[in-house]
């Protein structure tokens, strides 16, 4: 007999590995266990008060999502990301990403656009009281905005995946490299400009690829 429990962050009733499965995730998303945390069957079964199967369960799932890694005589620990790992990532990011936002550019509806640009005008007042992790959540859903419409399921698949391995780094970007969030607020602008005018889809491509790389180059830089 399946025993469930209520999720906290749905509030519906999930199996124990579910809940295991998106306590660990939540909490290595939002940077609570960083690159190199080591994730403890026995401990995490007793704050989540659930037996080893559930949470080996769980860590095995995000072990197939490439979040976490198993090491011999260690155990279970969140993905660390050096430098060329992630400036790999983050190009294959950019390709992508680029290529579902090329697609995407001629369906996208005016309300679309609309939602965008609206995103984009909040990014842009909040940069008088920068707060790196909220600027950072508006520019994921203003960019997901526009991958969104892409008419490839696999792809927009593939940006998702991308961005969820690299979540933590995601996260701490604009904090490092605070002075390219005006920047990146004006190639929004320049972006939907673009795709407004009915840019050619290759246009749009380059243009989202390129944001992507300039961010990169930035954190980078910054990290040098």
């Amino acid at each position: 007999m399946v025993s469930y429990m209520i999720s906290a962050s749905s509030g519906r009733p999930v199996t124990k590995s579910q809940l295991a499965y998106e306590t660990i995730k939540a909490r290595i998303l939002d940077g609570r266990y960083g690159p190199g945390y080591r994730l403890v069957l026995d401990q995490i079964g007793r704050e989540l008060e659930v037996s080893a199967v559930p949470v080996r369960e769980a860590l095995r799932r995000l072990e197939a999502e490439e979040l976490i890694e198993f090491e011999r005589n260690v155990g279970a620990r969140v993905i660390a990301i050096d430098p060329t790992e992630y400036r790999h990532a983050m190009e294959t990011v950019a390709i992508v990403e680029g290529a579902a936002t090329g697609l995407a550019a001629p369906l996208l509806t005016p309300s679309a656009l609309a939602r965008a640009r609206s995103l984009n005008e909040r990014m842009r007042r909040s940069l008088a009281e920068f707060d790196p992790l909220a600027f950072t959540a508006l520019n994921a859903e203003f960019h997901e905005v526009l991958f969104g419409a892409c008419p490839n399921p696999n792809l927009v698949d593939l940006v998702q995946r991308c961005w969820t391995r690299l979540a933590a780094v995601r996260d701490s970007t604009f904090a490092s490299v605070p002075g390219r969030a005006p920047q990146s607020v004006e190639e929004h602008e320049r972006l939907l400009e673009l795709i407004e005018g009915g840019g050619d889809p290759a246009e749009v491509e380059r243009f989202a690829r390129g944001h992507r790389l300039a961010t990169l180059e930035a954190y980078l830089a910054r990290e040098r």
